[in-house]
């Protein structure tokens, strides 16, 4: 079974390298671009009986050494 995980600073957290790729694409013309914020993807495959189990698995992994829980958040989205 696969887990996909979304990492993503929380808001209010300063986004330093969202900042700065906006800054650039601004100066390439795009104009339109209100916000971008930058964060990380996972893909993930385990050995799982079920979708409940994998979730609760990733979650352990995520609290554990994924994410920073004091400044991001996560998403995790499981895959069947």
């Amino acid at each position: 079974m696969k887990a996909n995980v979304y990492i993503t600073l929380k808001n209010g957290v300063l986004d330093i390298q969202g900042r700065a790729v906006m800054d650039a694409l601004g100066t390439l013309d795009f104009k339109e671009l209100k916000d971008l914020r930058i964060g990380r993807f996972m893909e993930l495959e385990l050995d799982g009986a079920n979708a409940d189990e994998v979730r609760a698995r990733v979650t352990e992994m995520c609290k554990s050494l994924l994410a920073n829980p004091v400044i991001e958040d996560y998403r995790i989205e499981v895959v069947e």
